[in-house]
């Protein structure tokens, strides 16, 4: 054999790897230049966030954010759906106005909880009062109820600051910073034990007071954040619950204690629906070589509504849908099927996604990956192994073209443990599927975006979430191309530093079906 002839062989055999090589970077090249020059996540925020608001399962808006993301993906020729999984309590919030009428004139920055009843057309006009500072006994407490009816009752320990600790940090003396928190703890050790000695606790507490003939509960649960509050649910039936700001809370509070009386009017509208379905919403880009084997790219759908659910995680969802819109334009044909899942109700115990791991096995049993995203607004930073012995090997494969400025920033910790809770991805994982948080920088989120009144649009960081879009969507590219299967072989896991036993891997749960009642 002639040396002409040995080359002519030697790139006939090299040609089809240099093809692969010239395919994989051309691919990445265009999510790049789709990512970072023709992002479409800014009018997906807009459409979902201002337009639609927040999506608190149940709710007609979150209906409509159902509907909205399957049109959206339609629109980029993906096929989705909307999946039933269960029914909520249906809820409708409106208009919440609260002042204070006496001893001043104030308006109160405040709003009613989710599933909160409505106050009546005229709304209600009452003294505010507030729980006894002594309690000896949950006698004593039943004795002095009687006292509630017809009252606004406050059950929220005054704060003592509403400076958020680094604000004291940066600026007190060390000496003031310390005697403060000392005097923090020990109030709330207090107040902690007086409502222990009521005979109730701070679940239990608000569903007394409303039998008592209460006339509706006012209550402030401080973010530790300038102007931050946290808004959940109310736990009374047929009597208001409102969330006011910190010093509105407190001035209304200190008025009371000095027996000056402040009289609160309260206008809360809102409607009791009945029941209403959930849903998840499904995408699928179909797999031409092995359609069944999976990429899931995962977020929760749903939100608490003090906000629009900006970053908690209207964020992690438009950051799926841009991935799914690029890889669609961008690499049609996806070896493997690419899923995206919008999940319903995450925030009552990632109900949605139960659901779909409990309803499809056979498409668990396919997961190639899960790549999920749920944590606020900034770059990922952080992924983990979640207890897979060989995830090194693949999640390393997969992220070796994602350019370095987007690779410095992450910490990885292989293999790791699984979680057991916390987002969607648990849900999966406790099924044995290789499934991944792709966790973000914090950008102060546990404090003032995470089910606060302030998780809005002007939070979003959306040079971050295009990072995010490029890395996930570079990733999923290399998941599907892999001429391998994920391995699922579980590590030895840690020992419980709590129990000092060995960790054991999470149990599978079904999802709530029906909730809210």
């Amino acid at each position: 054999m002639n040396s002409i002839f040995k080359v002519f062989i030697f790139n006939l055999l090299l040609l089809p790897s240099l093809i692969l090589a010239q395919d994989q970077e051309t691919i990445v090249k265009n999510i790049m230049d789709e990512t970072y020059n023709n992002s479409q996540l800014e009018q997906l925020a807009f459409e979902l966030l201002d337009e639609i608001g927040p999506r608190l399962v149940g709710s007609p808006q979150m209906q409509q954010a159902h509907d909205w993301a399957v049109d959206k993906f339609k629109s980029w020729n993906i096929s989705a759906e909307n999946q039933q999984y269960g029914e909520w309590r249906a809820w409708e919030r409106g208009i919440t106005h609260i002042d204070m009428v006496s001893p001043r004139v104030k308006s109160i920055e405040g709003m009613q909880l989710a599933w909160s009843a409505a106050t009546p057309k005229k709304g209600i006009t009452a003294e505010a009062i507030i729980l006894p500072e002594n309690i000896s006994d949950s006698l004593s407490f039943a004795n002095w109820l009687p006292n509630v009816k017809g009252k606004l009752v406050l059950t929220s320990m005054p704060q003592p600051t509403g400076r958020p600790d680094y604000n004291w940090e940066e600026f007190a003396t060390p000496e003031s910073f310390e005697k403060m928190k000392k005097e923090r703890d020990e109030q709330t050790t207090a107040w902690n034990d007086n409502i222990r000695k009521t005979g109730y606790t701070s679940r239990t507490l608000d569903a007394a007071l409303e039998d008592a003939g209460a006339a509706g509960i006012v209550q402030s649960y401080w973010s530790r954040a300038f102007g931050a509050n946290k808004i959940f649910s109310s736990r009374t039936k047929n009597i208001p619950t409102v969330d006011i700001s910190l010093e509105d809370y407190g001035s209304v509070y200190r008025l009371a204690l000095n027996g000056k009386k402040p009289t609160l009017r309260i206008y809360a509208e809102s409607k009791d629906l009945g029941t209403a379905p959930t849903f998840n919403t499904i995408a699928r880009i179909e797999g031409t070589e092995k359609p069944d084997e999976y990429i899931i790219l995962s977020a929760h759908f749903d939100s608490w509504d003090g906000g629009t659910g900006a970053t908690d995680n209207g964020t992690g969802s438009i950051t799926m849908m841009e991935i799914a819109r690029i890889l669609k334009k961008h690499y049609p044909n996806p070896k493997r099927t690419i899923i995206v899942g919008l999940w319903g109700s995450e925030e009552q115990g990632l109900n949605g996604s139960r659901s779909f791991v409990h309803d499809n096995p056979k498409i668990v049993e396919g997961v190639q990956a899960v790549f999920n995203q749920d944590n606020g607004t900034g770059r990922v930073v952080s992924l983990g192994g979640q207890g897979f012995l060989n995830s090194y090997d693949y999640l390393t494969r997969w992220m070796q073209p994602v350019t370095e400025d987007i690779k410095k920033h992450i910490e990885t910790n292989f293999p790791g443990s699984p979680a057991g809770g916390g987002s969607d991805y648990a849900s999966f994982l406790a099924a044995g599927a290789p499934a991944f948080s792709m966790s973000s920088l914090s950008w102060s989120y546990w404090n003032y975006t995470w089910h606060t009144n302030l998780d809005t649009y002007d939070k979003i960081v959306f040079d971050d979430l295009k990072n995010n879009v490029a890395l996930i969507a570079i990733m999923t590219y290399m998941a599907s191309e892999d001429p391998e299967k994920s391995s699922r072989e579980r590590a030895v896991l840690p020992l419980n530093r709590r129990t000092g036993e060995p960790m054991e891997w999470p149990t599978p749960r079904d999802g709530n079906r029906k909730g809210g009642f």
